[in-house]
């Protein structure tokens, strides 16, 4: 019995000592990766910042596109309702 409170301890210290050096290992490898990720985040971020130009010419293009249309859509909304307006009038009137 006194054997086994002598060699437990040491058992655990061994243990724990292997599994320092695992997790300080993994932390290394971590480390590394999160600098490979952040280079492809870089890298990515540059490419979308390249692509800003196009996306604000689209943007103002539908912008210019949508005026229009609206523009277009009153005027036609505007020709109808004063060609109802002047039936109205002149159903009014001849009555």
């Amino acid at each position: 019995m006194d054997e086994l409170y002598i060699s437990l301890p040491v058992v655990l210290y061994v243990l724990g000592i292997i599994l320092l050096i695992i997790l300080i290992i993994l932390g290394i490898r971590l480390l590394k990766m999160m600098s490979k990720i952040d280079s492809i985040i870089n890298d990515v971020d540059d490419k979308v910042k390249s692509l800003n130009g196009v996306f604000e010419i689209i943007d103002v293009a539908t912008d210019r596109l949508s005026f229009v249309t609206d523009r277009v859509v009153e005027f036609i909304s505007n020709f109808f309702m004063k060609l109802f307006k002047k039936k109205e009038k002149e159903d009014i009137i001849d009555e």
